[in-house]
């Protein structure tokens, strides 16, 4: 049998961010004058940052 590319694997591991409050860290994306931002919004205390790591 051939060797399946690197590009065709499936990884199945995922990241959980926890907020300091305890709430769940979810990215969100939005359109603002014409330009796609994704940000990370907490789910129980509802704060926003750029990214999920700025949550320490």
């Amino acid at each position: 049998m051939g060797q399946v590319s690197k590009n065709a694997r499936s990884a199945s591991d995922t990241h959980k961010f926890i907020c300091p409050c305890g709430g769940e860290v979810k990215m969100k994306t939005i359109f603002s004058t014409g330009k796609k931002k994704n940000y990370a919004q907490c789910e129980k205390c509802k704060r926003q940052e750029r990214k999920p790591s700025e949550f320490k």
